[in-house]
């Protein structure tokens, strides 16, 4: 059996998400111009703790979307040269290898402190463009990286920057009482995060000198509440045939909810959900003429992101949900209380989707792949991302044994062009598609 793949076909991407373009670029600008202005700038890694920077009228700089952007717009190699001109390795997660780059290049440009030699930064070089950090704070849920990314940018910047550390502990799920958002260890754990959230607001405070504006924060996760409520409003919709947008659709849509300036979250959302809404009506599907519906497990590789949506559809098959965008950022926003926001804050964090045990994990995935009805699950190895690779094989198995689902494994990397094989993944899903093809025949 063989599969045809016209190249005419084309993914219907959600117009909505364009406005998430220019959101970005107004905010990136927003970041290189804060020194001039005179802000303070806080580098951060892992959860969404941004909105306790916004409120306190701090810079906030997200390393993993820093170097999603320079990926993104293929900017990315400049900054991971010079992260390995420093001694990191290729195989080190290439989200802090870029961003560590960053920290170099920035170095560079202010009188390295290794060589005393100062460099002109070029105007197009985005690596040396990020300034530099007057505090750095790490609140990262499982991950093998986490916060010792934070102590090598302490490091590259000569051990002067103040940093703050969130410890967010794996959820073991192991009591008989456990479960997703239940049981004691979740009761006790999520107590402990709150309490270290209010011990880094004091952190603040000695940054800013000032006291927290506890009012702005409450009016902020208001509508980061109801902008997560329209965007899984808006997921939700993908459950009809065909599915309104893709995986890849919800990809770009990661930063407005991830780590975007609060104003506007929620008019952005509304505008997605309206288009999505507009086309379940009609009957318009993210791939005009869609035969496969499928889960994508594993995080995005941001220089592939518009390659691989046009891929997918040249062979008629939407990607229509996955691990990294339906189960992470703001995932569950009735645990938000506007008025009292800390604890359901610190609760979102620790739902990170690579921070449960292995059993929660797939039973979560498990339950997307039968809602959304797919047929297949397309599983990306990050190459330098241990914790989300880690589970993929068991999970591999769990959709075949307990869904009968093809699964096809392909490896790449989150910010690394290089790890990533065409040929591989084009030979390994059309045999996926093959085979759901048979299966279909003996149905």
């Amino acid at each position: 059996m063989n599969i045809s793949v016209p190249h005419d076909k084309r993914a219907n991407k959600l117009k909505s998400t364009r406005i998430a373009g220019k959101l970005v670029n107004d905010y990136w600008q927003m970041v290189w111009r804060a020194k001039e202005e005179g802000k303070l700038i806080c580098w951060y890694e892992g959860s969404a703790i941004n909105p306790f920077l916004e409120a306190a009228d701090i810079c906030w700089v997200h390393g993993e979307a820093y170097s999603a952007m320079l990926a993104a717009r293929h900017q990315e190699v400049k900054a991971q040269q010079a992260a390995e001109e420093r001694g990191y390795m290729k195989e080190l997660c290439s989200y802090a290898r870029t961003h560590l780059g960053c920290a170099v290049s920035n170095q560079r440009t202010r009188n390295d402190t290794d060589t005393g030699i100062a460099f002109g930064p070029e105007d197009d070089d985005l690596s040396a463009k990020l300034p530099p950090p007057d505090m750095i704070i790490s609140a990262y849920a499982y991950c093998s990286t986490g916060q010792q990314w934070d102590e090598m940018t302490s490091r590259v910047f000569g051990k002067k920057i103040p940093i703050f550390n969130v410890s967010l502990p794996w959820i073991w799920g192991a009591k008989k009482d456990a479960g997703y958002l239940r049981g004691q260890e979740w009761e006790e754990t999520s107590r402990y995060v709150e309490r270290q959230l209010y011990d880094m607001v004091k952190f603040i405070e000695e940054r800013t000198g000032k006291p927290y504006p506890w009012d702005r924060l409450r009016a902020m996760m208001a509508d980061i509440r109801r902008a997560s409520e329209l965007r899984l409003e808006a997921m939700e919709l993908c459950t009809n045939t065909p599915a309104p947008a893709s995986f890849f659709d919800w990809v770009v849509s990661i930063a407005p909810i991830n780590n975007l300036p609060v104003d506007g979250v929620v008019q952005y959302f509304e505008t997605v959900l309206a288009e999505v809404k507009a086309r379940v009506a009609a009957g318009e599907g993210a791939v005009p003429t869609e035969k496969y519906r499928l889960f994508f497990d594993g995080i995005m590789n941001w220089n592939k992101v518009g390659w691989l949506a046009e891929k997918f559809a040249r062979y008629d098959a939407n990607v229509v949900a996955g691990r990294y965008t339906h189960m992470a950022f703001w995932q569950e926003p009735s645990l938000i209380n506007p008025q009292d926001p800390v604890l359901g804050m610190a609760q979102n964090y620790l739902i990170c989707p690579n921070n449960h045990a292995s059993p929660i994990l797939i039973d979560l995935i498990m339950g997307l792949c039968e809602k959304f009805k797919v047929d297949g699950m397309v599983i990306h190895a990050s190459r330098t991302c241990r914790a989300f690779t880690n589970p993929q094989f068991l999970i591999a198995d769990a959709a075949h044994k307990r869904l009968g689902l093809q699964t096809s494994m392909f490896e790449g990397d989150v910010t690394d062009e290089s790890f990533y094989k065409d040929e591989l993944l084009n030979s390994r899903v059309e045999a996926m598609f093959e085979a759901i093809d048979s299966r279909r025949l003996l149905v």
